[in-house]
């Protein structure tokens, strides 16, 4: 089994649900990553994700937009997230997720590209904007590599359409809590309906995400859920913060007391 089948697993058992922090690679600094990454296990998250930037981000609201705009005016090369994660892999033992634009991994040639995630020591890949159609390719080398593989299901996703995204998933699927851009909302996201669609099609995981922003969300999303994803709320924090890592960790610390409640 590869890491992210181990984790989902020992959730499951345990019973008290995941918590996913998003972390937009390189922001502010590598340095910001590389600390946030290493102190975020302990604050309570099971997996995180990294956004590579992206000039064109998926879906994703102004705070993370604007991360990614900043980082990629700095310069930095896609390259220096792997090392990243080659550095502290042996350090960690969270699951740590590559969301990554199509164009990215197509760019550097697919072959390359999961070869390279997973010798640095990624578990495996989100690509959000990915046509259904045409992942029989990264699914293979997904497979090779032992990579996790992840698409989206939306609010308004048909049955059809969920069956054939669930097919194309390996460890776990991500399941928008709402629809709409990214970023923080007072309201619990309702996603019991579209949860229970998803667990009559498939065993696989499921990862909600979008407009979670407090403990008690993590709590309600981890009722019907395997794990919430908190990304907006996380990177406003960071781009707010002195010590960006430090509020990173102390932020995710706090939303895991959604878990003990779950």
């Amino acid at each position: 089994m590869s890491r992210i089948d181990d984790i989902f697993t020992s959730l499951r058992e345990s019973g008290t649900g995941g918590l996913m922090p998003f972390l937009t690679g390189g922001f502010p600094s590598l340095v910001d990553t590389r600390n946030a990454l290493l102190g975020l296990e302990q604050a309570g998250a099971s997996i995180v994700e990294i956004g590579f930037p992206f000039s064109d981000p998926i879906a994703d609201g102004p705070v993370i937009a604007s991360s990614m705009h900043e980082v990629l005016e700095s310069g930095l090369r896609v390259e220096s997230l792997f090392e990243l994660v080659e550095s502290i892999r042996s350090d960690v033992s969270l699951g740590l997720v590559a969301m990554v634009s199509e164009s990215i991994i197509e760019r550097m040639g697919l072959n390359e590209f999961t070869h390279r995630a997973a010798t640095a020591g990624f578990d495996g890949l989100i690509v959000p904007d990915m046509d259904i159609n045409r992942t029989a390719p990264l699914r293979a080398l997904a497979d090779k590599h032992d990579l996790s593989l992840t698409f989206l299901i939306a609010p308004t996703t048909s049955v059809e359409r969920a069956t054939m995204i669930l097919k194309a998933c390996r460890g776990f699927v991500y399941l928008l809590a709402r629809a709409g851009l990214t970023g923080e909302s007072e309201q619990a996201p309702e996603i019991a309906r579209q949860v229970d669609m998803i667990r009559q099609q498939s065993n696989l995981p499921i990862a909600a995400g979008f407009g979670i922003a407090t403990p008690e969300h993590v709590r309600q999303v981890n009722e019907h859920a395997d794990a919430a994803i908190v990304g907006s709320a996380l990177v406003r924090r960071m781009t707010e913060a002195d010590d960006p890592a430090a509020a990173a960790i102390e932020f995710t610390r706090h939303l895991s007391e959604g878990l003990q409640a779950s």
